[in-house]
């Protein structure tokens, strides 16, 4: 089977949602599945923190920096072309977190034309490598009130990320298939547009937003992941200590295929009651670091997790350790004409129980 890479920019100002973008679709496209993702991490945020070259003080112009990040970004480009070569999966998503283009923010179009021009390339040959753009504006345009939520590091004011903002999306205006993704809603539906669109890329269905919980009798797990060819994540999920009011943390840890992949949640109470959520992939010496800021009151939750579909519905059933007789089964589908696998007896109906949630259960540990 030829390889099939499809080539995805996230791109927009400060406070988009490109990192919690990131982390939804390395869960979505998971490697049981068929699916590799391939990242490609900011390039100017690493040559700054890694490296302490940078475009101010006294260190080196604007011009001179992006002479740097534009080589560091066509390397990168390439290894990553090259991995997907290599990786044994025929469908390859290659998620950018900015690329050759937002470089055009920074400096003047005659800067920017001269110095691709140094490696080779013109500005149409730059955008016809990228199969979709997605420009996620800033949150400090329409959702000024989630800017600096879950990072208090952030030094760029508002008017300076509306101003990026705009020159970014000006630098990539050309591409045939860039879609804007604003903040007329909220962040969960900014997510899930995006995710849209990545799904309208490569061709395939997006998977139904409803979702129903359900309380299940333990059914026989090995017989029903080999009739239904059910995919296993093993999962570990670890609640922090509150350090804000309104902000509920948690790392997990989730094996995926043969690899571990490690996330950081924050789940955030508005005052008006609405409840929105960020999420990153963390390295594992970052994880191993917030693991030593666990709630003590809380337990961890340890889950295996089954996926499958049975007559164009697809079903979860998360089984935990501390349950040899009750699992919990979530149904994804578009109507409500439940059709379950005969395997399965529902006990009772648990959507909108707060006993049944990951957090209660921390603390619970029972079904």
């Amino acid at each position: 089977m030829e390889k099939r890479i499809i080539k995805i920019v996230l791109t927009g100002g400060p406070a988009a949602g490109k990192t919690t973008l990131t982390s939804q679709i390395m869960k979505l496209f998971k490697q049981e599945d068929g699916w590799r993702v391939i990242t490609i991490p900011e390039t100017a945020t690493e040559l700054i923190a890694g490296f302490g070259i940078k475009p101010f003080g006294n260190c080196m112009s604007m011009l001179a920096f992006q002479d740097f990040v534009i080589a560091d970004q066509i390397h990168k480009e390439k290894l990553a072309l090259d991995a997907a070569q290599i990786v044994p999966e025929d469908r390859i998503l290659i998620i950018y977190d900015r690329a050759l283009m937002d470089d055009k923010a920074y400096i003047s179009d005659e800067e920017f034309a001269a110095t691709i021009a140094k490696f080779g390339r013109t500005e149409t040959e730059v955008l016809a490598n990228y199969d979709l753009v997605l420009h996620l504006v800033t949150c400090a345009k329409g959702a000024e009130f989630a800017y600096n939520l879950g990072n208090e590091a952030r030094t760029e004011s508002l008017e300076y990320a509306r101003e990026m903002d705009d020159r970014t999306l000006r630098a990539w205006s050309a591409h045939p298939n860039l879609k804007i993704i604003d903040n007329s809603v909220n962040f969960a539906d900014k997510i899930q547009r995006a995710l849209q669109e990545i799904y309208r890329a490569v061709g395939e269905p997006e998977p139904m937003p409803r979702k129903k919980k359900y309380l299940i009798a333990m059914p026989d797990m090995a017989k029903l992941a080999s009739d239904y060819n059910a995919a296993t994540l093993d999962m570990m999920q670890t609640y922090l200590r509150q350090t804000a009011p309104g902000v509920e943390r948690r790392v997990r840890q989730q094996r995926s295929g043969t690899d571990y992949l490690y996330f950081y949640t924050e789940k955030h109470l508005m005052p008006d009651g609405t409840k929105w959520d960020t999420e990153r992939p963390i390295p594992l010496k970052e994880y191993v670091q917030y693991l030593m800021e666990g709630d003590p009151a809380l337990h961890q939750v340890h889950k295996m997790k089954y996926r499958f579909t049975y007559r164009d519905q697809r079903f979860e059933i998360d089984v935990y350790p501390f349950s040899e007789d009750k699992a919990i089964m979530f149904r994804y589908a578009g109507s409500d004409n439940v059709e379950l696998p005969p395997e399965i007896t529902v006990l009772r109906d648990v959507s909108d129980d707060p006993e049944f949630k990951n957090r209660q259960l921390a603390i619970s540990q029972t079904l």
